[in-house]
């Protein structure tokens, strides 16, 4: 661990938040990737904003593309109210620009676009962080290992057994954590030295402002679809600059107990988003939202709080093993091992287990749902069962993934 102080001030953030999720589809047909809920009250993209306001960096842009209105909206309804002066959280996007502008080639090229906001800012480092993962960290203990190795660029790395850094881009590193190679999803990754894990980049960097501008105009001269991981990480090495792995195990946070260090996800799947959000209902979850002293915040809105209704024997509502946001009324039915939305309705009779409901979700009378994700607004009519016939789930023209996950999708008005 690398003790943090105000790394605020001289910092900016570069948040990347335009990815279409294609893999997450059909959750991400209306709405980019960060935009999807987790956790019922919250978007995916307030984990990253999160950490950067509990780690004191408060000017940040974001950096939107795909299906960007309802992010915007988020962002600005969300996080406006969190700065100070001087402060802010700012939603970009090609879309709402001048017309001269293109969308993002590659990662590199995103930051590339908007390389006026960087030049024209008084900040010593640049964090450039992804906006689609789930996970807690303070950046500032990141940053001050940067300082500490006056590197001209620093990654965040992920500790992993070998068979799984197969699946990301891997760092081979010395024994002070310099490195050395970097290969995107090799056969045969190099391991740590002394260690039989390998390092895997979380696609999260910290540079000095003055390297950074530099490295993105030299790579737009020999990359038209310029990329981190690609070409400005590879181009750095063969120059010999000081670039560094950053452990993420090695990072703590206030209040983060023994389980919860290296807690990381990458919730690109319908598979691996229902895990992380499962997750969340375990006696003691990797992932701890009740950990005051960090915060995950979001636009909390003006609800009324949660409630169930009747309690007779062939009618009661009754929430069990389950995360209730606030507005949902369930109403003489039964949740259990669910994640329920704001503002969803539970009607009587009916049952929802192990599934997920986005907002203002109506589960009509007598309903059965299991292993269900069902996207915002939906209305569940009187006696459909979902879940149960994953042949009947398809004919209704609904996503059942693999693992026998049923996707209920918003309808076309």
């Amino acid at each position: 661990m690398y003790s943090s102080d105000n790394v605020g001030r001289n910092t900016i953030a570069m948040v990347l938040a335009g990815g279409r999720g294609e893999r997450l589809s059909p959750l991400t047909m209306r709405r980019a990737k960060p935009s999807v809920s987790f956790g019922g009250k919250y978007k995916i993209i307030d984990f990253v904003l999160s950490n950067l306001f509990n780690s004191g960096i408060k000017k940040v842009y974001i950096l939107t593309q795909y299906r960007a209105y309802s992010l915007n909206k988020h962002i600005r309804e969300s996080w406006g109210k969190w700065t100070g002066l001087g402060e802010f959280y700012v939603a970009i996007s090609p879309e709402t620009s001048s017309e001269s502008e293109e969308w993002f080639k590659g990662t590199a090229d995103a930051i590339l676009q908007y390389l006026r906001f960087v030049e024209s800012s008084d900040a010593d480092y640049v964090a450039v962080f992804g906006g689609d993962h789930i996970y807690k960290m303070d950046i500032g203990q990141m940053i001050n290992y940067h300082r500490m190795n006056r590197a001209d660029i620093t990654i965040a790395a992920l500790e992993v057994p070998v068979e799984e850094a197969k699946r990301f881009g891997v760092f081979s590193v010395d024994d002070d954590s310099r490195v050395t190679a970097f290969s995107e999803k090799p056969d045969a990754p190099e391991t740590i030295p002394g260690r039989s894990t390998c390092f895997a980049s979380m696609g999260n960097y910290i540079f000095p402002t003055k390297k950074l501008i530099e490295v993105l105009l030299e790579g737009k001269k020999q990359h038209e679809d310029l990329d981190f991981g690609k070409h400005v990480i590879p181009m750095m090495l063969e120059k010999g600059d000081r670039v560094f792995a950053y452990n993420f195990n090695d990072n703590q946070i206030p209040g983060m107990k023994a389980e919860e260090r290296g807690y990381w996800k990458d919730v690109g799947t319908i598979d691996s988003y229902y895990e992380a959000n499962m997750d969340l209902i375990h006696v003691s979850p990797q992932l701890n939202l009740y950990n005051y002293k960090w915060p995950i915040l979001t636009n909390q809105g003006n609800l009324p709080p949660a409630k169930t209704v009747f309690d007779d024997d062939d009618r009661r509502g009754q929430n069990i093993d389950s995360y209730v946001c606030a507005g949902c009324i369930t109403s003489g039915g039964t949740v259990r091992r669910s994640i329920i939305g704001p503002l969803c309705k539970i009607n009587s009779y009916s049952l929802v287990e192990d599934s997920i409901l986005f907002e203002n979700v109506n589960i009509g009378r007598h309903a059965k749902i299991r292993k269900t994700i069902i996207d915002k607004g939906v209305v569940i009519p009187d006696g459909t069962v979902i879940g149960y016939d994953h042949e009947a789930d398809r004919r209704r023209g609904y996503t059942v993934t693999e693992s026998g996950i049923v996707v209920v999708p918003r309808k076309d008005k």
